[in-house]
């Protein structure tokens, strides 16, 4: 069987909205699933994460924020964990680092969320994440990474977004050079944008999302039709990667202000003691 992996930032703790998020979740069937925002999930002895994670029928590894919301990565059989650990790093939110069994050999597996207000501070919150991957491993980094890509043009989209926000994607001290650092510094280190490589990044009038906030009911005024979500993969994983698509219609117009976004890879979890070292069948 495949293997199906999401992320998706739920928006402050996802406060009177649990149960549709548990129900978007859950109709991806992910079988890897990072979340972001997640506010207060740490108190009362984990008490909503367990919540949400028992919804979704997956355990989850959650790292809590230095300054603002914590983040999880949540894996569907704990019995295919390697390791998992929060990445200790000083990140405006945090990074959760989880291995997971597979038939072609370990998958590393980063769940993250960028600084939404600095680009310098996203720069170094990317370098951390890549400091701690391997290119020539199979390893994703999934997320919301507040950060535009590079390869696209973003003039319009900005040019539409409310001042007070704009300079949150802008480099300073220049005539109005889009910030992409964060994301370029994770291209350098070798990672693939499998929305890009494997998606519909490329396509029009299939009906398809090509960004990732804000959606339709979810509030979002920070945002305008800005793709900041993304799903990355170091080159082997990229070409495992049978489709990466963002998630829309239905409850996740209102369920947050993020879309999720989901990939296929080919490849198939398993039981962390009987893992198959890398390059065997």
């Amino acid at each position: 069987m495949p293997l199906t992996v999401m992320t998706y930032n739920i928006k402050t703790g996802g406060r009177g909205r649990l149960d549709a998020i548990a129900r978007v979740a859950a109709a991806q069937r992910p079988d890897i699933l990072a979340l972001q925002e997640l506010r207060a999930f740490h108190r009362d002895d984990g008490r909503l994460m367990r919540t949400l994670a028992d919804a979704v029928g997956m355990h989850p590894f959650l790292a809590r924020s230095w300054f603002a919301q914590p983040v999880a990565v949540l894996v569907r059989d704990p019995a295919w964990v390697v390791s998992a650990a929060p990445i200790r790093r000083p990140f405006h939110h945090a990074a959760e680092r989880v291995v997971v069994a597979t038939d072609q050999g370990d998958l590393t597996v980063v769940g993250a969320h960028l600084c939404p207000y600095s680009g310098w501070r996203r720069r170094w919150e990317a370098r951390w994440l890549a400091a701690r991957t391997d290119p020539a491993r199979l390893a994703l980094v999934m997320g919301d990474l507040n950060t535009l890509d590079p390869w696209t043009d973003h003039t319009e989209r900005l040019r539409r977004l409310p001042e007070r926000f704009r300079s949150r994607h802008l480099m300073p001290r220049t005539d109005g050079e889009v910030d992409t650092r964060a994301i370029r510094v994770l291209a350098a280190a070798g990672f693939v944008d499998l929305f890009r490589s494997a998606g519909h990044g490329d396509r029009t009038g299939d009906g398809e999302k090509d960004y990732t906030a804000p959606t339709a009911h979810g509030g979002g005024q920070e945002f305008h039709a800005m793709r900041l979500d993304y799903i990355l993969g170091t080159p082997p994983v990229a070409a495992l990667a049978r489709s990466c698509r963002v998630v829309s219609g239905g409850e996740t117009e209102s369920a947050s202000d993020h879309y999720p976004v989901v990939a296929v890879l080919d490849l198939e979890a398993r039981p962390a003691a009987l893992r198959t070292p890398r390059g065997r069948g």
